[in-house]
């Protein structure tokens, strides 16, 4: 199931998004589609709504269309759609293909698409880099022959790239421009993604990139290099020849992409061959050449490998997560913890009062790893503002306190006191933040006056006689949160908590 267009409109991180989608433990479902748009901060409500109400939807829905989930945009009249691909449909195609699925959303403004390390900025760099250099010192027909290996080696990356599950823009657009758009991109996939040679794990499209990036390099020294480089490009009439015929002959369809390199070649064949003069064969470029040739296979071979085995470790794990992600699993393994009964929920008390869901974080100021468990349930509240309820249960024991630890508490409880809930929340991400109880007396106001801790030392007597010395701890609706989870995996679980009737 491909939606790269909807991934690329609502500007999500490919990547993240499919694999949170395959290791939700429904996928492929609505329900797991929806989560993982939740996950990745695109807030949706899903509806099962008759095909005559559909006028009254927004500008721009989620729905079902030739079994992909798509992201369909009112255009006047007409509807553009947004799936693999981008099309546009008339009202009664749209109805006619579509199921009675539709999801509302909303995009949080605060939300970020994670970003995955991006090698091609400092190669483009590079291939500037190479430019500038050829403009500055070769004659013109050098400089069109290295713009041409430029243009080779950025066309090769972008199939590279490709290749382990990145939109590509450019391929998409040298595929998908005119009326047999759907045509020329299956084409497209049909010759790249499907193609048969493999050496040592390497794809024909992949020697394309360990060419062009040899022959870049070869171009900085033309004109000593042009009689090696000559020879290359008339070798690479094989590949030109080899090419064309998997296109005509075995897959019987034509590339555009493919049919844009050959071009290159043959370019620069025809450059070499009538512009090229003067050759003189020098032993040593040819040594460099081939040591050049064979550091790009190498570091090509590198990559390809890395990137597979990365791939292969993400579709591995995405299924072990659908076990992992699995509420029922999570909920029997939640409750089998004994519950925990507290004498006082109030003090320190933030969210929903009244809500159902409430989270206690048992903590301590000076504890190393309470500031993520912190950052948790500040974003858990920001985020489910009236469905959730919240408790800071810090350990203090004035026995054991020194006069720092005492004075900041004491700063907590007077800003919690008469400060609004928000700056109460600021102030314990500040504290986690700088560790500088100067500043948090700053913020609370106050000088020598000390509030009265005794719910404070009453809270960590409860916490205590609970057995919970260590800290953090999450503890949800008086159930301490699994030890075979990660804090981190209540964002997995949060919403079906919320509509958890029975918990």
């Amino acid at each position: 199931m491909t939606f790269d267009k909807l991934i690329n409109y609502l500007k999500l991180d490919k990547q993240e998004f499919v694999f949170q989608f395959n290791s939700h433990p429904n996928y492929p479902s609505a329900l797991a589609f929806s989560d993982t748009l939740n996950f990745m901060g695109v807030r949706n409500d899903a509806y099962e709504l008759d095909k005559e109400y559909w006028d009254e939807l927004p500008e721009e829905f989620i729905a079902i269309v030739e079994n992909s989930f798509s992201l369909v945009k009112k255009a006047g009249e007409q509807y553009s759609v947004y799936s693999d691909k981008a099309k546009t449909l008339n009202k009664e195609e749209l109805h006619k293909s579509s199921t009675d699925f539709v999801l509302l959303f909303e995009k949080d403004e605060k939300a970020e698409s994670k970003s995955v390390t991006n090698f091609k900025p400092f190669v483009y760099a590079i291939l500037g880099i190479i430019l500038a250099y050829s403009l500055l010192n070769h004659a013109w027909y050098n400089v069109i022959f290295n713009m041409l290996s430029i243009i080779g080696v950025y066309i090769s990356l972008e199939i590279f790239n490709q290749k382990f599950g990145n939109i590509s823009a450019v391929i998409g657009s040298i595929c998908g421009a005119g009326a047999s758009a759907t045509q020329n991109v299956n084409s497209c996939n049909k010759i790249i993604n499907q193609d048969k040679t493999s050496i040592l794990g390497l794809k024909f499209s992949d020697f394309s990139l360990i060419y062009f990036i040899g022959i870049s390099v070869l171009g900085l020294f033309l004109p000593s290099s042009a009689f090696v480089i000559k020879g290359f490009t008339l070798a690479s009439l094989v590949a030109i020849g080899y090419s064309v015929y998997v296109q005509a002959f075995v897959e019987k369809t034509f590339c555009r992409v493919c049919l844009i390199i050959i071009s290159i070649l043959v370019a620069q064949i025809a450059i070499s061959f009538f512009l090229f003069d003067n050759l003189i064969f020098d032993s040593k470029v040819l040594l460099l050449s081939i040591i050049l040739w064979l550091s790009s296979f190498s570091l090509i071979l590198f990559l390809n490998n890395v990137l597979e085995q990365k791939e292969t470790l993400q579709k591995s794990n995405a299924k072990n997560l659908r076990f992992k992600r699995n509420y029922d699993l999570f909920k029997r393994e939640l409750t089998d913890n004994e519950k925990i009964q507290f004498s006082d929920n109030e003090t320190f008390s933030l969210g929903n009062k009244d809500a159902k869901l409430h989270i206690s974080i048992v903590s301590n100021p000076y504890c190393g790893f309470c500031k993520d468990a912190h950052k948790i349930t500040e974003q858990l509240l920001e985020k489910y503002p009236n469905d959730i309820s919240a408790q800071i249960r810090f350990n203090y024991t004035p026995e054991r306190a020194n006069e720092k630890f005492t004075n900041l508490i004491s700063d907590f409880t007077h800003i919690y006191n008469n400060k609004p809930e928000k700056e109460f929340l600021k102030t314990v991400d500040t504290w986690f933040e700088t560790k500088n109880e100067d500043k948090i007396r700053e913020i609370a106001g106050t000088s020598s006056n000390q509030e009265n801790l005794d719910l404070l030392i009453q809270m960590s007597t409860d916490n205590s006689h609970a057995g919970l010395n260590f800290t953090p701890v999450f503890i949800i609706n008086g159930h301490q949160f699994p030890e075979k989870y990660d804090r981190e995996d209540i964002w997995y679980f949060i919403t079906d908590l919320i509509e958890d009737e029975d918990f």
